[in-house]
């Protein structure tokens, strides 16, 4: 904790000083558990006495997309954000090896809260990492304190027309309608989630794209991914398992969406409030990754919302 002076005025001589406190910055630590004999790396910050979120990433990125947000939560939140296997600065064991499945990644997440001693959590849930969370939440609904879930689909009416292609492929499992959706691994297309239904690009970081880029042009990257969109056929069916947790433990939720994410559309938004009473829904004028656009805003409140749902 350290002392900052504002509202110095002098008028005729007379100091009027106007003391406030504010929290010294939390640096960011970056660090690699070993799970399963798989190397999992995760961010960490914020002070570790204070109750927890784990920020859990979607499809193309990993914890670099949470690396402003993290920052603002620090202040009063210890931060967890780690990255699944075959993403970011984890391991991305042979396919043959490691299972890369929703299931599997969930229970990676777990084991590391557990390697963490981690008692309970909030959970910030974005695009993959929704289907990761609520099988983290499904199984221990005692540990989660609180859901904030961001462009993070547990509704029918969430999945538009730019599923199309990977339906077609969870239909057959073969392999043209595998190669008819490898183009979702380029360049073009991880540019395009990040940009598309953004009105100001210049506001989104070129590093966003690039970094999470570099990581899927590994050798061999592209077919995991391939296995992941197929896998998540899985997660539909969940959806009534979903939303009776939804009903029985009413989490407190606050849900925060980019309007014009063709990804996961904005009908899937508002269907959190008929499961969970009391839900806050924010829209952003943004796309798939209105923390890109919008992040001081969402920063703060979400902050806010955790100060009044969170016990400490």
């Amino acid at each position: 904790m350290k002392k900052t002076f504002a509202n110095v005025a002098f008028v005729l001589g007379v100091t009027a000083v106007a003391p406030t406190m504010v929290h010294a910055e939390s640096p960011v630590t970056y660090h690699t558990e070993k799970i399963d004999n798989v190397g999992v790396f995760y961010r960490e910050a914020g002070p570790v006495n204070a109750p927890t979120v784990v920020l859990l990433h979607g499809f193309p990125t990993s914890s670099h997309m949470y690396r402003n947000l993290i920052p603002i939560l620090a202040k009063k939140y210890h931060v967890i954000a780690p990255d699944y296997p075959g993403f970011g600065y984890s391991d991305a064991p042979d396919r043959k090896k490691f299972a890369y499945t929703f299931d599997n990644y969930a229970s990676v997440v777990d084991k590391l809260t557990q390697k963490l001693k981690l008692q309970n959590y909030a959970l910030y849930v974005m695009d993959y990492g929704a289907p990761v969370g609520f099988r983290l939440a499904t199984k221990h609904p005692e540990k989660v304190t609180a859901l904030v879930v961001q462009n993070g689909n547990a509704y029918n009416e969430g999945i538009g027309g730019f599923w199309d292609p990977i339906k077609a492929y969870w239909k057959t499992g073969a392999s043209k309608e595998r190669e008819a959706i490898r183009w979702l691994t380029s360049s073009k297309a991880t540019h395009w989630q990040y940009t598309n239904g953004v009105k100001d690009v210049s506001l989104v970081s070129p590093d966003a794209w690039t970094v999470d880029q570099a990581r899927l042009d590994r050798p061999g990257n592209q077919e995991i991914q391939l296995d992941l969109f197929y896998d998540y056929r899985t997660n539909l069916p969940l959806y009534p398992k979903w939303h009776d947790y939804f009903r029985k433990n009413k989490p407190a939720t606050l849900v925060l969406w980019g309007k014009n994410d063709e990804i996961f559309i904005a009908p899937g938004a508002e269907p959190y409030k008929r499961d969970i009473p009391g839900t806050e829904v924010h829209m952003y004028d943004s796309g798939h990754f209105p923390l890109e656009t919008h992040g001081q805003e969402m920063g703060e409140r979400i902050v806010n919302f955790l100060d009044r749902n969170v016990k400490r």
